[in-house]
């Protein structure tokens, strides 16, 4: 007898476990009721058990559930059952980036640009709609198979920022690689922190490895703190100059340095595209006339004057023939044609006008001053 799939809260069908991390557990699930696959995040007892962050949580998925772009992965429910929060979203069938970047090391520029792209596209919505991500991370971002990414897990991060200090642990209190200095530092996540780990993520898609790498959080958080990243090109020659100073100023220390929101990223990146740096310009230079050689052959060698120059040949004007009039025709144009009889007439017009006010000024003029008798 086949077994049936479990159910969460008496809705949901999970079919298979196609995820798994420090927090949470992620199925392929059905819903019954829409007919339709979804993805559902449950997180661990430790975490759905802290009332503090059942209440962020509920906060967070609520705002996420009204974002709506298509680089973000669209929340449909979430909810608390069987002492479980769960998040129940959009599924897409594909494969994360962190996972592409270990199949492929890295990728080139023509086809990593338009990943961050999207990524900035979707975070830089968020942005506008007062939502800072808090994580921003390869394995947050999901790719589908037309190559379409879209963005995940949207406040879940902010709502474990609620959890007392003493609870959490390295893998829960986020993610070391890609954290922003003064996420480090324990200061409030801004949208210039997105923008700082979108450049981690650039960093790391173009090269094969992160700006940073250590043995725990605490010297990774120092290196994001003060250490400066080894230039891209150091790893990636061919990459262009123009690409290698956008994510060093990306990697700004200062989120005052760095561009303010993805959105800013996103179109700085659009703009420029994948070229390569321009080469430089080529001055066209006239080919020099030279006489070819079965030509020279016929010139005696001896007569080494120049020669004369050609004369011009005279201009020749001609009309089509349908146009030319008869040789022996009289002129039919006559000198007063080339008049414009109307400019004259409005010009005698204003002529008269004018002079017709002379009597008048001077009828003012004896008004005011009456000659001496």
């Amino acid at each position: 007898m086949e077994q049936q799939p479990a159910l969460l809260n008496g809705r949901y069908q999970l079919l298979e476990q196609i995820g798994s991390g420090g927090m949470a557990e992620v199925y392929r699930a059905r819903d019954p009721i829409l007919d339709r696959y979804v993805a559902i995040k449950v997180l661990r007892k430790d975490f759905s058990g802290n009332e503090e962050f059942q209440k962020n949580f509920r906060l967070e998925a609520r705002a996420a559930a009204n974002l709506s772009h298509p680089n973000i992965v669209t929340v449909h429910d979430f909810g608390f059952a069987d002492d479980l929060l769960y998040l129940v979203m959009e599924h897409i069938p594909g494969k994360d980036l962190k996972h592409l970047i270990r199949e492929k090391g890295r990728f080139p520029v023509e086809a990593g640009i338009p990943l961050i792209v999207q990524a900035c596209a979707g975070i830089g919505y968020a942005h506008r709609a007062g939502l800072v991500h808090c994580d921003v991370k390869p394995h947050n971002m999901l790719v589908s198979k037309d190559g379409r990414l879209k963005v995940t897990d949207f406040g879940i991060a902010r709502a474990l920022s609620t959890i007392a200090t003493g609870e959490r642990t390295n893998v829960v209190w986020g993610s070391p690689l890609y954290f922003a200095p003064e996420q480090a530092s324990g200061e409030a996540p801004t949208p210039a922190s997105d923008v700082y780990s979108l450049g981690v993520v650039m960093y790391e898609l173009l090269s094969g490895t992160p700006p940073f790498t250590a043995n725990n959080a605490e010297e990774l958080a120092r290196l994001h703190i003060s250490a400066r990243p080894i230039p891209i090109r150091e790893y990636i020659p061919d990459i262009p100059v123009a690409l290698e100073e956008i994510i060093m100023k990306v990697l700004s220390k200062e989120p005052a340095a760095r561009y303010r929101t993805a959105d800013q990223l996103g179109r700085v990146l659009m703009k420029f595209g994948t070229q390569r740096d321009a080469p430089a310009p080529v001055v066209s230079i006239p080919p020099v006339v030279t006489i070819k050689s079965e030509i020279a052959e016929k010139i005696p060698a001896r007569d080494s004057r120049p020669l004369p120059p050609r004369p011009e040949p005279a201009p020749v004007y001609f009309q089509p023939e349908e146009e030319s009039a008869p040789q022996n025709a009289p002129a039919a144009v006559s000198v007063f044609d080339e008049f414009d009889w109307a400019t004259i007439a409005l010009a005698l017009f204003a002529l008269v006008a004018v002079g017709g006010l002379v009597p008048f000024w001077m009828m003012v003029y004896f008004a005011w001053f009456p000659p001496v008798p």
